[in-house]
């Protein structure tokens, strides 16, 4: 290795079996460690450890530790010193390098000990060195470069996998450009001073919803995102930072965190906490009350009213013959009436102009006289045509049924293996429980219909993607 490789350095490549994939939950079965020193030395150290709990099935027969293996083996109380010996001062590398680094400061965080350092994610670097190739996780790696792994899914199977992996690329790539990706991945936007220097390091890079809060614990902003540590990052980096950023960089004083198992769960999360909890600089979302909507009131022998009205006063039954969803009455109108001019509808017809005409057009409206109505409003086009055309014009924003019968229950997964299972009903979101005998606690009558739920399950059932969606009722 040379200086400009930007892995000539003392490294410690690392790997770690877990009972789960959440460190606030789950607990390190097994450690595994290769420390790599400038002159190419290099130690490897590995451990079992009693997580305090049972393992789950499925990681028993994915790693193939058992609670039989784990039973006579130290606690991690017992092994931190001998770990942070060998991690201190080393650039740490692991493969979901956050993963790693977050598991091992949550045990340490258990025990009151603080620990950092610069964490080198090898799925980053793989990508910004190879962007063309479409897959990055480890089993693709190894088949990539041809690497041999003895004990894959074992701690230090795994790290030897990421010694060779290190000394493949210094070998193969050229220096400057290896540098470059390393110092790249490296980088971290800064954060404000007022913030807690580590920050950067507990931010987790999963899918979940974010708070800020000021002075006093006020609650700035809750925002969401597929991975809340690139999120909350952005808004502190200088050069991509709005004004809004700039300022809530400027008051923000804490950060808290929710994780989730996906994008659906974050989005139902957020619209649901910036609701329930109003932060300041929150504006889209916040909306509280009944939305209004648009529904058609037939009349005999004359065309249908339009009637702008709550949607939470209709009937489960007048639900399903409304269109669109609208923060309040006045904007509701606003789209009707754009919607009106651009299909040449009569809006005296439908109940939204008042007054008589002129001598010379008794009883048209305004636009009949400019020529950009059909001419409803004064017999010339028959009320069973323009009932036809609002309905046509009005189609896109009719609400959708509810395509099930009653409940469903959604099941999303991460990476990680975590689980969240969402229940919805009739476009409404009643929760997100982690265990399937919880899923009747929760009480479908008092979830209120919400329009921005309604637009986040419609969105999410047009194109499911890999979730599981099981009828309940």
């Amino acid at each position: 290795m040379n200086e400009a490789a930007g892995l000539d350095r003392e490294l410690v490549c690392v790997d770690l079996e877990t009972t789960g994939g959440s460190a606030a939950w789950h607990r390190i079965i097994e450690i595994g460690t290769v420390e790599i020193d400038r002159d190419g030395s290099v130690r490897e150290w590995s451990t079992l450890v009693n997580p305090g709990t049972r393992i789950p099935p499925q990681i028993a027969a994915f790693t193939g530790i058992t609670d039989e293996m784990v039973a006579g083996a130290p606690v991690f109380a017992d092994v931190y010193k001998e770990l942070l010996a060998r991690l201190r001062g080393r650039l740490f590398v692991a493969h979901n390098a956050r993963f790693d680094y977050g598991f091992i400061r949550t045990e340490l965080g258990r025990l009151d000990v603080r620990w950092s350092a610069k964490a080198l994610c090898t799925v980053k670097l793989s990508r910004r060195l190879y962007p063309e190739q479409p897959r990055h996780n480890l089993d693709a790696v190894i088949a990539r470069h041809g690497l041999d792994c003895s004990a894959r899914h074992r701690a230090l199977g795994d790290a030897r996998v990421l010694r060779d992996l290190v000394a493949r690329w210094s070998a193969e790539i050229e220096p400057e450009r290896l540098r470059a990706a390393v110092e790249t991945v490296l980088r971290d936007a800064p954060l404000p001073a007022q913030l807690p220097p580590d920050l950067g390091d507990d931010l987790p890079e999963t899918a979940g919803v974010y708070r800020f809060y000021g002075e006093d614990g006020a609650l700035l902003y809750v925002g969401k995102s597929r991975n809340i540590r690139t999120r909350v990052l952005d808004h502190f980096a200088a050069g991509a930072r709005s004004r809004a950023d700039a300022r809530l960089a400027q008051q923000v004083r804490r950060v808290t965190w929710t994780e989730t198992a996906g994008e659906l769960g974050a989005l139902l999360v957020e619209a649901r906490a910036v609701k329930a909890e109003r932060p300041l600089h929150n504006r889209r979302l916040r909306a509280t009350g009944s939305p209004f909507t648009i529904a058609l009131k037939a009349l005999d022998g004359a065309p249908s009213r339009i009637v702008i009205v709550e949607f939470d006063a209709l009937s489960a039954a007048e639900q399903q013959e409304v269109y669109g969803l609208y923060r309040d009455a006045r904007t509701a109108r606003r789209a009707i009436e754009e919607i009106a001019r651009a299909h040449q509808l009569c809006v005296r017809a439908l109940g939204l102009e008042q007054g008589a005409g002129t001598e010379s057009a008794a009883g048209s409206c305004f636009a009949y006289q400019l020529k950009r109505c059909r001419g409803a409003c004064v017999g010339r086009e028959s009320a069973a045509l323009h009932d036809t055309r609002v309905r046509l014009a009005l189609a896109a924003q009719r609400l959708k049924p509810w395509p099930y019968r009653g409940r469903i229950l959604v099941t999303e997964r991460d990476w990680r293996g975590e689980v969240d299972l969402h229940v919805l009903a009739g476009w409404k979101y009643l929760g997100t429980v982690r265990e399937r005998e919880a899923v009747e606690g929760l009480d479908a009558e008092s979830a209120a219909f919400d329009p921005d739920v309604y637009r986040i399950i419609k969105r999410f059932l047009a194109t499911p993607r890999a979730a599981e969606i099981l009828e309940l009722d």
